[in-house]
Parts: C-alpha cells; structure tokens; sequence
C-alpha cells in the first residue's frame, strides 16, 4: 500500500530538500535512469513521448524537466518545435541546454493557452498541491493541445521495496525492517487517470510492463543510495542498510545468476 501519511508527503514535496538535494545536480536521478539499461523489453522513453507529439507544432514546455532527457531528444527528433524547460532546482538545470526557467508546477509563468504541448514526466509526485498542477497544465495548452504525463505503479519495483525492509531489518536486528520512502505514491499510475481527468476529457494510458535483470550488485546499489536525500525518513541507518543491500544482492546473484526487478510504469496521454 502507497504512504500517503502527512510527514511522508511533506519529505517528498519539501522543496528546499528538492532542489537543494534531491535535484541539486544529476546524480541521483542519472542512477535512478541508468536501472533501465537492464530492462527487457527496452522501452525508448524519450522516442515514446517524442511520438506522443508527433501532431503537435508551435512549442512545447517540459515541466520538471529535470536532467534534460526529454528536451535533448526532442531538440534532435523535432527541431521544428519550440522548446522550454522548467523545474524548480537550479542546480540540475545547470548543464541542461537553454532556453530553461526555475519556476513552480503550480504557479506556471506561462500565458493561458501559450504552448501546444507539455510534458510532466515522473514529477507530479513531487508538487504539493497535484490538483492545481493539473489545473496549470490544463491552463497553458491550447484546446487541441496535447499533455504527457508519466509515473510508475504502485506495484512498481516491488523487489527493492522488500529487499530493503529485508536489509533494514538484518541492520536493526529485526524480522523485517521498515518501508523505504516511496516518491511515486502520491501520483502512481492507478491514480493518475483520476487526477488527470478532472481537467481532460481523454487520458489514455500507455503501460510499459517489463523486467529489469541485472548480474551484478552495482546498478541496483546506485538505484537504493540514489534515494539519499530522503535518509533521515527511512527509520533505518541508511549507509548500513546500503552496505547491506549489497551484501544481499550480491549473495542472490551468486546462487541465481541475477536479480530481477519488476518495472510498472507508464505514460499518460491527456487531451481536453
């Protein structure tokens, strides 16, 4: 079951921890991005949203555009559009081609109806008020514009959530440890249809089932630290249950021959 609990909500959406931590550079996200190298089948994310706004013309705003993934690919597949980006951590915009802006999901400096398409990728998670984000959204595109929305299941990478309690509970010298910090479950992909749908009549969803393998610790040890500006909510001694994981991991790897992780996301497609 997601947490949705009032201190769980608060860590995830705090934005000085956001963007003076969580997205001050690239790391941790570029480690949370990289799991997927090792997915069967491998979705091309980025082709996969370009096709999305295959109709669209004009410009195109990626909110939370984070590292640039997105924007990067749209600049080589559509040079024809018009681009933005915005988050509201300076840092990981830092090497993130221009133009950009630092600004606020929920507070978009955008006219109404001002661009033709907009991404809000694996981000809306991350905003306080998601109501109100959906309403920006709905604000700034056109009436036959396009938003791309993504985010995972809540049954997404079940694996890691039970290889951690499994880690944390060997630190602390107990069954089963407690829950890792869950940054999707405020807007997981049984949700979001709901949410979306209060501002655009059509919200088809684009499910991307798959299985991520790995033979070796390291990807999967990336993934678990790079969830570092949550350590002081994971009730647990974070370094120790890292170096933890790794023991298991490793030790699973050696009498299977992998670890195999569940991968739930997809990619929402809203039209008014």
């Amino acid at each position: 079951m997601p947490d949705l609990s009032a201190a769980h909500d608060a860590a995830v959406t705090d934005r000085a921890r956001l963007a003076g931590s969580a997205y001050n550079g690239d790391r941790d996200l570029a480690a949370r991005q990289s799991l997927y190298r090792w997915q069967t089948p491998r979705y091309d994310l980025p082709g996969l949203v370009a096709e999305r706004l295959s109709a669209v013309r004009g410009r195109v705003v990626d909110i939370g555009c984070g590292n640039g993934t997105f924007l990067q690919r749209l600049r080589q597949d559509r040079p024809d559009l018009s681009l933005l980006g915005i988050d509201i951590a300076p840092g990981i915009l830092a090497h993130v081609p221009g133009p950009v802006a630092v600004a606020d999901a929920t507070r978009l400096p955008l006219a109404a109806g001002s661009v033709d398409g907009a991404l809000a990728l694996h981000m809306l998670y991350h905003v306080p008020d998601i109501p109100q984000a959906v309403r920006e959204l709905a604000r700034v595109v056109t009436r036959d514009g396009v938003v791309v929305a993504s985010t995972n299941s809540d049954r997404d990478k079940a694996e890691l959530d039970e290889l951690w309690r499994r880690a944390a509970g060997d630190v602390l010298g107990v069954d089963r440890g407690p829950a890792r910090i869950s940054l999707g479950s405020r807007f997981t992909l049984e949700r979001a249809p709901a949410l979306l749908g209060e501002e655009f009549s059509r919200v088809e969803v684009v499910e991307l089932p798959a299985t991520v393998t790995v033979r070796d610790p390291d990807p999967v040890i990336a993934h678990m630290a790079s969830y570092r500006a949550w350590a002081d909510q994971q009730d647990a001694p974070f370094d120790a249950t890292i170096d933890r994981t790794r023991a298991l991991v490793a030790e699973h790897i050696s009498r299977h021959g992998a670890f195999e992780i569940t991968s739930r996301a997809g990619v929402l497609v809203c039209r008014r």
